[in-house]
C-alpha cells in the first residue's frame, strides 16, 4: 500500500518549562519519520466476522463510545510518539509493547529519566469493556487514565497536560491529523485525551484459539487443553469466579451485567457458559494472599485489580510487582503458596484457614495449556495497532 510520509527533520527545540523539581529540560536532536497509510485502517468493523458472538457486538460498542477511524489514527500516533515525554525518549508504548499484548516484559518499567515505576505495567486488552483501571482501580475510565502517565514524574515527566498541548502545537505533523480527526487543527487537552482514548478503546482482542474453538464446540482443543478448561471453570478451582465474562476479568466494565447485543459482557463463567450474572465486585479488586503484610496495599487491605487473562501467556512477569516470571509460578501460588491475610478473598478461606487448591503436576500443566489458548496472534501483529514511526 502506498504510504504518505511525514518528515520532521533537524533540531527539535523544546520550549522552556518551569518544573517544580527544577530539572533541566533536555534538548533532543532526532529525525522523526511518521509513516501512515493513505487509506485509514478500520478500527471499528474488524470484529464482525469473528467466531465470537460477543465480538460481533463490538463495532456497535465502539461507535457508541465515539471511536472513529480518523480519531484512532491520531491516537495511535500520540500513543507511540516519544515527544509526549519531557525529554523525547519515552512514549506510552515504551511501557506497553504490542508484542507483549501492550504490557511490559520487565517487572517494573523504565521512565523518562531511567527511574523505575513502582508497579508492573498492566496489559491493554479490551479496555472498551473495562472501567476500573490501574492496579489499584483508581481510574474510572480510559479518559481518566490517560493524563496520569504523561504528567507522572517517573513515567513521562511533563509538567501538565497544558504543557503537552503547547508542545504538540510546535510539531508539524499534528495539525493535519487533528484537522482530519476533529475538523479543526486546534489542539486542546480534551482532543488529545479523546484521540488517545479512541485508539486505546479500539484495542480489541477476540481472535484467540479459545474464541475460534468455542464456535465449534472446542473440538480443536487437545486433551490437555480440554482438561485445563475443565479445571478453570470448575467449582473446586474457582478461577472463573474472578476471571469471568468476555474478557476473563472482574465484572467492572462498561455496562457490567447488562446486555450488549445478545451477550452478557460479564457472566460468572464466560460468554459461552450457562451461569447467571453474579453482579459486579467492588472496583474489580481482590486480595489473593500474595503477602501477610503488604508493602504496597493496592486498593486497600492488599486488594489489587483482577486483570484480564486474555493474552496472559504474553504479559509476564505477573502480579502488581512482577514477582512471578512464568504462568507455572502463578499456578503454584494458587496451588500451595496463598498467604493467610485478614482481608483474604473468601473463596480462599475455609474454617479460618487458607484453602489451597493443591493441583498435581498434570493439573498444573493442563491449566497452563488452557491459558495459552487465550493468546491472540492477530492482536499482537496487527498493523493498525503498530508503531507508525520509522525508527
Amino acid at each position: 500500500m502506498k504510504k504518505s510520509i511525514y518528515i520532521l527533520s533537524g533540531l527539535i527545540t523544546l520550549f522552556l518549562l518551569t518544573l517544580s523539581c527544577e530539572k533541566d529540560i533536555q534538548v533532543f536532536k532526532k529525525d522523526i519519520v511518521l509513516d501512515l497509510p493513505d487509506e485509514n485502517h478500520d478500527y471499528i468493523n474488524t470484529y464482525i466476522s469473528s467466531s465470537s458472538e460477543a465480538a460481533r457486538d463490538i463495532p456497535a460498542l465502539l461507535k457508541n463510545a465515539g471511536v472513529t477511524n480518523e480519531g484512532a489514527k491520531l491516537g495511535r500516533v500520540l500513543f507511540y510518539d516519544v515527544q509526549l515525554s519531557l525529554n523525547n525518549r519515552v512514549s506510552c508504548a515504551s511501557c506497553h509493547d504490542q508484542k507483549s499484548a501492550f504490557a511490559d516484559d520487565k517487572a517494573f518499567s523504565v521512565g523518562f529519566e531511567n527511574k523505575i515505576t513502582p508497579r508492573n505495567s498492566m496489559a491493554i486488552v479490551n479496555p472498551v469493556v473495562n472501567n476500573s483501571l490501574f492496579w489499584d482501580s483508581r481510574a474510572e475510565s480510559i479518559e481518566h487514565l490517560i493524563s496520569e502517565p504523561i504528567s507522572n514524574h517517573i513515567e513521562m515527566g511533563m509538567e501538565s497536560m497544558e504543557s503537552l498541548v503547547k508542545k504538540l502545537n510546535t510539531i508539524d505533523y499534528y495539525s493535519p491529523l487533528f484537522q482530519e480527526a476533529f475538523q479543526t487543527d486546534e489542539i486542546t487537552e480534551e482532543k488529545v485525551v479523546n484521540a488517545m482514548s479512541q485508539f486505546i478503546r479500539s484495542m480489541v482482542s477476540m481472535e484467540s484459539k479459545f474464541d475460534l474453538a468455542a464456535a465449534v464446540g472446542f473440538n480443536t482443543y487437545s486433551d490437555l487443553e480440554l482438561q485445563g478448561k475443565k479445571i478453570f471453570f470448575s467449582e473446586d478451582a474457582m478461577c472463573s469466579t474472578c476471571h469471568k465474562g468476555i474478557n476473563f476479568s472482574a465484572p467492572d466494565g462498561f455496562g457490567a451485567g447488562s446486555k450488549i447485543g445478545n451477550s452478557f459482557i460479564n457472566n460468572t463463567d464466560n460468554e459461552f457458559g450457562n451461569s447467571e450474572y453474579a453482579g459486579p465486585e467492588i472496583m474489580g479488586t481482590a486480595n489473593i494472599g500474595l503477602d501477610v503484610v503488604y508493602a504496597d496495599d493496592g486498593f486497600g487491605e492488599g486488594q489489587f485489580k483482577i486483570p484480564t487473562l486474555r493474552n496472559i501467556a504474553l504479559t509476564g512477569p505477573y502480579m502488581h510487582d512482577g514477582r512471578y516470571s512464568s504462568l507455572e509460578e502463578v499456578v503454584d501460588h494458587y496451588s500451595s503458596n496463598i498467604k493467610l491475610h485478614d482481608n483474604l478473598d473468601d473463596k480462599f478461606v475455609e474454617g479460618g484457614q487458607v484453602k489451597l487448591l493443591n493441583f498435581d503436576a498434570k493439573e498444573k500443566e493442563a491449566l497452563v495449556a488452557f491459558l495459552n489458548t487465550l493468546t491472540d496472534e492477530e492482536f499482537i501483529s496487527a498493523e493498525r495497532f503498530s508503531d507508525p514511526f520509522l525508527r
